[in-house]
């Protein structure tokens, strides 16, 4: 059994999925909460604090993006980040 699937997509492909005409809003939405795990949970003990900035910079572009579908959880989101 598959406990997790393997994200196909990184921050950088934020623009190309929400152009996906084929995609529900809901799996838009679960495909950039992954990337955004996924970001974090790469994060370790060792990353320099540039790292980190990168990824925080990175989610809050995912966040905006979630905003197009979601305004009030894309609104909660950016609001929690400060």
């Amino acid at each position: 059994m598959k406990l997790y699937e393997e994200c196909k997509y990184n921050a950088d492909d934020v623009e190309k999925i929400l152009n996906f005409s084929s995609w529900s809003e809901k799996k838009k939405v679960d495909t950039l909460f992954h990337i955004d795990c996924v970001m974090y949970c790469n994060l370790g003990t060792d990353s320099s604090s540039l790292e980190r900035k990168e990824v925080y910079r990175k989610s809050k572009k995912i966040y905006r993006a979630i905003r197009q579908f979601n305004p009030s959880l894309g609104k909660l989101l950016l609001g929690n980040m400060d």
